[in-house]
Formats: C-alpha cells, sequence, structure tokens
C-alpha cells in the first residue's frame, strides 16, 4: 500500500514537471516566450525523474521521453505504466498526461527465419484472436487464454503468388487471405498439420488487399470486399452451402478444396484509375471505403450498393493519391494518409 501512495505521488510530480517543460514550449511556437535560466533542461528533467522513481528508469528510456516531449507538445504521448493491482486503462472521466496501459508481451513469430515480411495484421477482439499472414505465405493465429498466447498456423506454399491480404471472418469463423490470383478460406480450428480450408481460382485481375464486412445479420454468411490492381473493388458473400454445392471437379490444393471463382455472384466496381491499396467497411457509417494512387478518384466513401449499381459515388481526390485512411467514431472524422 505504502509503494502504491510513492508511486501515484511520483507520478503526480512527474506530471507537475512536465507541464513546466510544455508550457515553454507551447508559448515558444505560438512566438510568445522567451528562453530564459529557469527552463527545464535535459540534465534536469534526467535527475528529477530517477530521483521520482528511484532507479526504475533507464538512461536509454529517458532520453525517449525527452524525445517524446519534443515531438509531443501536449505531452499526450508519453510512457506507460501498469501496477500489479489494476491493469486496465484509466477512468474515461479523468484526463492524464501519464497513460495507463497493460502489461505487455512479446510473442514471436517464425516468419523472421524465411527472411519474410507481414502483409496483414488484424485484430478480432471478440474471439481474443489476432491474425496475421506473410507474403510468402505462413498464416497464423495467435490466440490468447487467460494471460498466455498460443498459435495455429500453416504454410500455404501450393501458390506461386504472394499473399497480399488477411481478415477474419467472424460468422463463419475462417480466415481468409488473397493473394494474386485466389481467395484462401482457411479453417484455423482443423486439427490437419497443412491446414484445411477453401481456394477460389482463378481471379483475372491481382488482387491486393481484403476486408471483411461486419453485418451480423446471418451466422451463416461473411462478406468480404477486395480491391485488385485495376481499381477494381468487389463484394464477394460466401455461405456455409457454398462449401458443398461449389466445390470445383479440379480436386484439392493440398487440403484445400478448390471452388471455381466463376461459380460465384461477384460484383465488382471500377473506383479508381490506379491499384486499390486498401478497403474497409465501417458499420458505424453503414458504409464502405477504399483508396488509391490515383490522384482523380483517390478515396469513396459510399453505401455498399453502390458496388452493385451505377449511380454516382460519393469521393475526393488527393494530387498523388491516397494510401490510407481510417474512421474515429468518437470525433466524428475520416482521416486519410497520401
Amino acid at each position: 500500500a505504502l509503494e502504491s501512495i510513492d508511486f501515484k505521488n511520483a507520478l503526480e510530480q512527474f506530471q507537475n514537471l512536465v507541464e513546466k517543460m510544455i508550457i515553454p514550449k507551447t508559448k515558444e511556437s505560438s512566438g510568445l516566450y522567451t528562453k530564459d535560466a529557469d527552463e527545464i533542461g535535459y540534465e534536469k528533467f534526467y535527475k528529477t525523474t530517477r530521483t521520482l522513481f528511484v532507479m526504475l528508469c533507464e538512461s536509454i528510456f529517458l532520453k525517449d521521453v525527452r524525445l517524446n516531449l519534443s515531438k509531443n507538445q501536449n505531452g499526450s504521448s508519453i510512457f506507460g505504466c501498469f501496477s500489479r493491482e489494476s491493469v486496465g486503462m484509466p477512468s474515461p472521466s479523468k484526463e492524464s498526461m501519464v497513460l495507463l496501459v497493460s502489461e505487455k508481451q512479446q510473442i514471436t513469430h517464425s516468419v523472421v527465419k524465411r527472411k519474410d515480411v507481414i502483409k496483414g495484421i488484424v485484430k478480432v477482439p471478440l474471439l481474443h484472436l489476432t491474425v496475421t499472414a506473410s507474403q510468402k505465405g505462413l498464416i497464423t493465429v495467435f490466440s490468447k487464454k487467460r494471460k498466455s498466447f498460443f498459435s495455429y498456423s500453416f504454410y500455404f506454399h501450393q501458390d506461386t503468388a504472394w499473399i497480399t491480404g488477411c481478415d477474419f471472418l467472424p460468422n463463419l469463423k475462417y480466415v481468409v487471405a488473397v493473394t494474386e490470383s485466389t481467395i484462401i478460406l482457411w479453417d484455423y480450428k482443423s486439427k490437419e498439420s497443412e491446414g484445411n480450408g477453401f481456394v477460389i481460382k482463378p481471379m483475372k485481375n491481382c488482387l491486393l488487399c481484403v476486408s471483411t464486412v461486419t453485418i451480423a445479420d446471418n451466422l451463416a454468411r461473411d462478406t468480404i470486399l477486395m480491391g485488385d490492381d485495376k481499381g477494381y473493388v468487389y463484394l464477394l458473400t460466401i455461405t456455409s452451402d457454398d462449401f458443398i454445392m461449389k466445390q470445383s471437379k479440379a480436386g484439392k490444393v493440398s487440403q484445400f478444396k478448390v471452388m471455381d471463382a466463376e461459380s460465384f455472384d461477384m460484383p465488382k466496381r471500377k473506383l479508381h484509375d490506379a491499384w486499390v491499396g486498401k478497403v474497409k467497411y465501417f458499420p458505424t457509417l453503414k458504409c464502405f471505403g477504399s483508396c488509391s494512387t490515383d490522384s482523380i478518384n483517390s478515396f469513396v466513401l459510399d453505401d455498399i450498393k453502390r458496388l452493385e449499381d451505377h449511380l454516382p459515388v460519393k469521393e475526393f481526390s488527393v494530387p498523388k493519391g491516397v494510401n490510407a485512411f481510417t474512421y474515429c467514431g468518437k470525433a466524428k472524422v475520416i482521416v486519410t494518409g497520401g
């Protein structure tokens, strides 16, 4: 209890120290401040912080904190701390410059051994899962139960094309990944050592990204958004019946059963004049977004029904296009990066 009180007191004093450092920087950026002898330099910051937290702070760590303060003048992102008694986030009603975060745990990924790169990371909060897919075909599902991680993985080496993205189908409980010419549906719960699932092929254009449309209206159906290298965005709906009815006579690809892409009703619409870099569905907005390096139609945000009709879409352009975007529900803003 005494340790907890001392630590909270140290945090309060550290917050005061941060405020004394931020105020001059804020005034300086607005032209209202001139440097004087009372300014807190690195040496004073270093000694004070080491005194407050005894020997808990490494020198390299304090240099990182100082660097963050110079970049973030509002002090909103400095470092995280956690206590044994309470590992959760702080109360939303209280704002603090010192953010409480849960204890981090590092997990290894065998993909590093093959000099591979991760092409997609997807978090599935409801199932406590994290899905990763590497460029050369290693797909892994990390599952956290209690405080430990365990994983399911397989190496999809039957296709010479590289994996370009992945996501999770919440209703069918399958992992979906796309390569340049195929769609992979992996049953990660299968006990087969080489994986078990379905491959939809061939796709005429090169698939570059994939995202699940999260509409919980049918527990036996999932809808997928995909983008290709010709500027098209696809809409594909998969049902549990498709796994039985649409298997191709071509047989299997390893443990994966083949389904003919032409047997699916797959609406598509050309929204961009360049590669589609990212597609995403926002349940709160009931809209999908897609972006491209296309300078004329850089970003599209509209109802998913626009992929099945020819009505005008809501779009805007950015010079040299848009590479990434996201939506913040709390601020009600779309943020793009180009």
